[in-house]
């Protein structure tokens, strides 16, 4: 159970971590704070980032989204490596602590945002490495913060583990809470006020989110098993690994011969083999959610695109909403879907099933799936309506031209995609939680972030595989620049096939997984 966590000045002193006195729903609001101030630093600085290439940095339409997405994929994949570092070396609270510090002093750096021409060779270069280093710190953040959350919560004690479960979805409300003020606020002093302010407002968020969880670190639970445990001791599977090795070279060097093993090699071996055992266990699960990941991925590409073409004002006003800021309809869907499933769907089903959180992870998680495939289908119908009414109003040709359609015609398939996100994204984070050793938590945590990553991929491969097909013969590309002459019905037909066929995929594996 809960353990002394010795002398390192960072963590709470011998006898903090008894339960009666640390963790649950105190502790975990302290950390919830520094997750919705990171993810509003985070979403201050992607959100509108394609923009500021483009302007500020004089950069390509096609170079800024070359990039965007080149560092959209490096910030979902680097968790996997901030979680190991995190399992093996410094410990969830370190990491955590140091990821914050960096990612405050690199988003005060990003930018100066008074730039009235060209920037020089050496200031681009002085972004970039700024841009990537704030990738580094979220690989740190992301994975740690959210577990050592769940961490407050003993899966052991019936009350606390279905607290635990109501905690991942109050976690997710919370991001996308802030994400949604964000992408609305942040977007819009970027491009009217000044990009310094919009770069420098996250960062004075994250600093006062940092201040508030430091506040929170004498009422923190920590536990054995993992590196942060007792006088900051490794013992997760990346230095196991190591332990092993040494093992295995002392045998080698005795020759061959049968050499008795110390019995501290013996355990950290049958610890390491059965924790590498767990993890592969997980990789049909794992493989099968990507499709998930590609249709995450839409909103800020395609969807926008779809979104810019369409009749954006709001009554008979002459505002017209920005394309990007429909992403806030995720968010504006996911709020409520959490709420409801927390406080009507998980007690309705407890009495139902017996289940403490209602459904299980995997089930929860699949219905995620099979919404997402409704979504692809709803955003298929409104493109074909979207073409039939350009060509109705003759702007097929006119690729600046305004379709005469409402946007409010594009807003169901981000509320369904937003009720989608509820499920399955809180159901990954929830199952690859639960499904490691404690050694590890931060690692499952980083797997469902790498579904992400490989989905953005996945898209980013499909988009250019097809583009390349459709163009063959001077054929005309279903993303071509002019959409009323593209097919973004097309490819959204396919997702959702695919979707279907992975869904199918995804039963077979849930239903076998023990």
């Amino acid at each position: 159970m809960a353990s002394e966590s010795g002398s390192d000045p960072l963590l709470p002193r011998a006898g903090a971590s008894l339960r009666p006195t640390t963790g649950g729903w105190r502790s975990a609001l302290f950390i919830i704070w520094v997750e919705v101030a990171e993810r509003f630093a985070y979403y201050g600085v992607s959100a509108n980032l394609i923009n500021y290439l483009t302007g500020p940095l004089g950069e390509t339409t096609a170079a800024a989204a070359s990039a965007v997405n080149a560092w959209a994929g490096a910030v979902s994949m680097l968790p996997l490596l901030g979680a190991a570092v995190a399992d093996s070396w410094l410990g969830r609270y370190r990491t955590i602590v140091a990821s914050s510090v960096l990612y405050i002093t690199q988003c005060s750096n990003s930018t100066d945002g008074r730039r009235d021409c060209r920037p020089s060779s050496e200031q681009t270069a002085f972004f970039y490495a700024s841009l990537y280093l704030v990738a580094i710190a979220q690989s740190g953040h992301k994975p740690c913060v959210q577990a050592f959350g769940a961490d407050q919560f003993d899966a052991t004690d019936p009350g606390e583990s279905s607290s635990r479960s109501s905690f991942f979805n109050w976690w997710y409300l919370g991001l996308c809470a802030s994400a949604t003020v964000t992408v609305v606020l942040m977007s819009y002093i970027q491009d009217n006020v000044d990009w310094g302010l919009g770069f420098g407002v996250p960062c004075m968020v994250m600093l006062l989110g940092l201040l508030v969880f430091l506040i929170g670190t004498p009422t923190y639970r920590f536990y054995d098993g993992g590196s942060d445990g007792p006088h900051g001791e490794v013992t997760g599977t990346f230095s196991g690994i190591g332990k092993a090795v040494r093992a295995w070279r002392k045998r080698r060097g005795e020759g061959g011969a049968t050499v008795e093993l110390e019995h501290d090699d013996c355990v950290e071996t049958a610890v390491l083999a059965e924790e590498v055992r767990g993890l592969t266990r997980l990789f049909p699960i794992w493989a099968t959610c990507l499709l998930y990941g590609v249709v995450f991925a839409q909103p800020a590409t395609l969807f926008t695109k779809q979104a810019a073409t369409l009749d954006r004002r709001i009554g008979t006003s002459s505002f017209q909403v920005p394309p990007a800021a429909l992403q806030s309809f995720l968010g504006v869907s996911i709020i409520p879907c959490v709420l409801l499933y927390d406080r009507i769907l998980v007690p309705v089903a407890h009495r139902a099933t017996g289940v403490a959180s209602g459904i299980t992870m995997l089930q929860r998680l699949g219905a995620g799936i099979a919404l997402s495939m409704v979504t692809l289908v709803v955003a298929a119908l409104v493109e074909m309506k979207r073409l039939s009414t350009a060509r109705d109003a003759g702007v097929v040709d006119k690729p600046g031209a305004v379709v005469p359609m409402s946007l409010w015609w594009i807003v169901p398939q981000y509320l369904l995609l937003g009720a989608a996100d509820s499920f399955a994204m809180v159901g990954m984070q929830e199952f690859f939680y639960d499904q490691v050793p404690r050694a590890l938590k931060s690692i499952g945590l980083a797997l469902y972030l790498s579904v992400l990553g490989v989905g953005s991929f996945i898209s980013s491969f499909l988009i250019s595989f097809i583009d390349g097909v459709t163009r063959r013969d001077g054929g005309t590309s279903w993303f071509t620049d002019d959409l009323n002459r593209g097919h973004l019905d097309y490819f959204y037909l396919l997702l959702a096939a695919l979707t279907m066929l992975d869904l199918l995929a995804y039963i077979y594996f849930s239903t076998s997984y023990i």
